[in-house]
């Protein structure tokens, strides 16, 4: 699989910006002042038209390319999962230059996710907090739409369990999930971190971990001989592990046999975060610019304790194309945006593959 860039969309230097960028710095005012779920739904839609109206593509910087997982990227810059949760924008999206997108969390059937208000801006810190809680139109849904994409980037699936589903049954929506998807997706995560499911995070622990793990991999096995193909599995961890805690669950990834981690997931920790958080926040996770430091260190400690060949998906509070080198030097062999997609705009990918092709020269 490969992703473009679109043609019409030069890479924004200097003065040069692309058309992508020009937009959205003209509508970051309205943007800015609407409730920042509507406005992640206004800018996705914006973005898709344009799509329609400029559908042309380049073929991309060969430099940038590299081989993980068992598949071919174009570039390490991928979007994290939650930004287009159902698949819906992935054409659109991928007209960016991002080397791969992960889509979902998805679960096996639609439900509605936390109450609203459940999305929440620090502009100052380039930071967001959320309480999505899972939102998504299900797993059928997001196979419609998989089968359908002209994106031809590597898409990754991240699955979880539905919030009614018990934890000592976890294992079975995440089974269905990897079913139903496993024709469409050139790989899965795991997501047993997100702070927003009622006690999702205990999955992380050895007990539930192995159980869904092992379940999912022996599963795959019967689909892999059915299909011809083996599509990787990765783990969500969260980044508020302490270092004895990361180290234990270093060596039980490596144990299980998955294929690969993304690290890292939102944080509870708002310490992080300078100034007081409103009180209408309370709980969620955090991402953006505050959490780049515990994502940095999360993946040096995990590259040291799981070898220099595991597979690692670095992402948390990249903000630039200097962030971005930092965290592929602290070991990532991939790295993902979203926070700060979404306070910069399509500008980011522009100055980050910019950034990876003057470190590559």
């Amino acid at each position: 699989a490969s992703s473009s860039v679109i043609e019409s969309f030069p890479e924004d230097r200097g003065s040069m910006k692309s058309i992508p960028s020009l937009l959205f710095d003209l509508g970051r005012p309205l943007l800015s002042r609407l409730d920042p779920e509507t406005a992640h739904g206004l800018a996705l839609n914006g973005l898709r038209l344009l799509h329609r109206l400029l559908p042309r593509y380049r073929v991309p910087d060969g430099r940038l390319a590299r081989n993980s997982l068992g598949l071919r990227f174009e570039n390490p810059l991928g979007l994290a999962a939650g930004c287009d949760k159902n698949g819906d924008y992935l054409d659109a999206l991928g007209c960016l230059g991002f080397g791969h997108i992960e889509v979902g969390t998805v679960t096996p059937r639609p439900q509605r996710g936390g109450d609203k208000p459940r999305l929440f801006r620090f502009p100052d810190a380039g930071a967001v907090v959320n309480r999505m809680g899972f939102n998504n139109k299900g797993i059928d849904y997001l196979v419609a739409r998989l089968k359908r994409r002209s994106y031809g980037g590597i898409v990754g699936v991240s699955i979880g369990k539905n919030f009614d589903t018990p934890l000592a049954r976890a294992e079975q929506d995440y089974l269905i999930c990897l079913r139903k998807a496993y024709a469409c997706a050139d790989y899965f995560v795991i997501n047993v971190s997100s702070p927003n499911t009622d006690g999702l995070r205990e999955l992380q622990g050895e007990e539930g971990l192995a159980r869904i793990a092992m379940a999912l991999l022996e599963e795959r096995q019967h689909l892999a001989s059915s299909t011809d193909r083996i599509v990787p599995i990765l783990v969500k961890i969260a980044p508020d592990f302490s270092s004895a805690e990361l180290d234990a669950l270093a060596k039980l990834i490596l144990r299980l046999a998955l294929d690969g981690v993304v690290a890292v997931n939102t944080t509870v920790d708002m310490t992080i975060v300078s100034g007081k958080l409103p009180v209408q926040v309370n709980g969620g996770g955090l991402s953006g610019r505050p959490l780049h430091g515990k994502s940095v260190e999360t993946v040096r400690r995990l590259r040291a304790a799981l070898g220099p060949a595991f597979p690692i998906i670095g992402v948390g509070g990249i903000s630039n194309g200097a962030q971005a080198l930092e965290t592929l030097r602290a070991g990532a062999d991939l790295i993902q945006i979203y926070t700060g997609f979404i306070y910069r705009g399509p500008a980011l990918i522009g100055e980050i593959l910019e950034a990876l092709a003057e470190g590559s020269g």
